[in-house]
């Protein structure tokens, strides 16, 4: 599996991941964005293009050597400059109160912590400064939920990550307050991998 999560798995994300439908998520995503954001794994820089004019800066947070190097045509053409600031979500090594948003797109059912990854956004973000995020996660239909948990096995070996993730759940305990969040299943998607959650919440 080493081979295939080190340099298989980023390809297939960025494939996959950088459809005309996933395009008009992040369009929403990252609207309203402004000044300094933290994007916390940023992969292959897909949402570079979908960023609005108010964003400054780029602080890029990602494990992944092969997503950033694909990423790496996607930092020449974007109009404002990416850092790369770190490896670890959960450890973010910024200081307190640094970035007027953080941006998150399926990130979180991928991370070992991820409420601690919340935990580390809300230390990082200025005073009444947001995340946006959108994730898919724990569906409210027990039929889908017991195909979520079938397919976690396979899912987390292909994709790397879990079908049935709390995203709510994680917002409520963590240390950021939600100003808004919505639920859907994806148009085209599996319900078991389409149930998302797009939303914002301050710090």
């Amino acid at each position: 599996m080493g081979l295939y999560s080190r340099h298989l798995r980023p390809r297939l994300h960025d494939r996959q991941l950088g459809t005309a439908t996933f395009g008009v998520l992040r369009d929403r995503v990252c609207a309203g964005l402004a000044g300094d954001v933290l994007e916390i794994g940023f992969g292959s820089g897909l949402n570079l293009p979908h960023l609005p004019p108010a964003v400054t800066g780029v602080w890029a947070v990602e494990p992944s050597a092969t997503a950033l190097r694909l990423s790496r045509a996607r930092q020449d053409a974007a109009a404002v400059p990416v850092v790369v600031a770190g490896d670890d979500a959960q450890q973010l090594l910024l200081p307190d109160d640094r970035f007027d948003a953080v941006l998150c797109t399926f990130v979180l059912c991928g991370l070992p912590d991820a409420g601690r990854a919340l935990t580390e956004v809300a230390r990082v973000l200025r005073p009444g400064g947001a995340l946006h995020l959108v994730e898919h996660g724990l569906s409210p239909d027990p039929g889908v939920r017991r195909w979520q948990r079938r397919g976690n096995p396979v899912n987390r070996v292909l994709a790397g990550c879990s079908l049935d993730t709390d995203v709510a759940g994680l917002l409520a305990a963590s240390p950021l307050t939600v100003v808004e969040l919505t639920t859907r299943y994806e148009e085209g998607v599996p319900r078991p991998a389409g149930h998302l959650f797009e939303g914002r919440a301050t710090a």
